[in-house]
């Protein structure tokens, strides 16, 4: 499913939404039954059901209720469990995150907002340093390089607010992040070599964290599993949020949201993960590339 799609008024699909309201779909094809009976024992159109069901609008408990009755799902642990995705949904599309001054976040928007609640990231970037590691003059370069911007000041408040996410990885709950970068990724010159020593040292800073992990799959790895794309899996602590694999391209934005995809990708993971060097190793060769510099 692309998620490029705007706001519609107050209105926006989320990934919590989405996976509530794509259960509920389930739950209703089970039944044999149709949007349009859906929307009857609602006393709505089927309009407001296909919503619900592509995540567009907030949904109501007693809404929830209704449908779980009609569509014959009598295991109480089940209802509670969509009826903890729709509250936190809805609490997360009141909430008013510090993204939110950032248009210039432009489709990072909706990640940045899950980051922000998440426990934990698994990412996995082969062509540059993951944002969560970047200074603001790599940023800043990458933001040049991608020849997207059109206003300087754009791009300022846009390396502003890449930095802002970094606030996550300390305090008193901070991110669990396993980062795992081709080594092609930090021998690119972004910005110049000057650039690329501070980002080197910062990396090397930001791998000393506790609830930081990160290692470098080496060149001499050859051929390995994860060439063909970058992609973050995101965890969440709540009941139900199960992980989510995000992936941006230059066109559009990608999200996984289904158990399968996700179980694909932390395989895929896994397996680079094993062809890359360990932590100290990883380190080392940050240190070794940083001296070439």
């Amino acid at each position: 499913m692309t998620q490029d799609q705007a706001p519609q008024g107050n209105r926006a699909s989320t990934v919590l939404g989405r996976r509530l309201g794509g259960e509920l779909c389930k739950l209703r094809v089970a039944a044999g039954l149709t949007q349009t009976q859906a929307a009857k024992a609602l006393n709505a159109s089927t309009g407001k059901v296909a919503k619900m069901e592509s995540g567009w609008v907030p949904m109501r408990d007693p809404d929830i209720r209704a449908l779980c009755e009609l569509y014959g799902a009598k295991d109480p642990q089940a209802t509670q469990h969509l009826l903890t995705l729709a509250a936190t949904d809805r609490d997360r599309r009141k909430a008013l995150g510090w993204w939110n001054q950032y248009p210039e976040l432009r489709s990072l928007v909706e990640y940045v907002a899950l980051e922000d609640v998440a426990t934990s990231v698994r990412t996995w970037q082969l062509a540059f340093v993951p944002g969560l590691f970047q200074t603001p003059d790599y940023a800043r370069a990458l933001a040049v390089g991608s020849a997207t911007w059109e206003d300087p000041d754009e791009i300022e408040r846009f390396v502003e607010a890449k930095v802002a996410r970094q606030s996550r990885l300390k305090g008193e709950s901070p991110l669990r992040i396993w980062a795992i970068v081709g080594e092609g990724a930090l021998r690119q010159l972004v910005g110049g070599r000057d650039v690329m020593r501070v980002q080197l040292d910062h990396l090397v800073r930001t791998a000393q964290l506790p609830n930081v992990k990160l290692q470098v799959l080496p060149c001499l790895a050859g051929a390995h599993p994860g060439m063909t794309s970058a992609f973050n899996i995101v965890s969440f602590a709540e009941s139900g949020a199960m992980d989510v694999v995000y992936m941006d391209t230059t066109s559009s934005t990608l999200w996984l949201e289904s158990e399968k995809d996700a179980a694909h990708h932390r395989t895929l993971f896994d397996r680079i993960a094993r062809l890359s060097l360990a932590q100290h190793d990883s380190r080392a060769l940050i240190e070794s590339i940083r001296k070439e510099m």
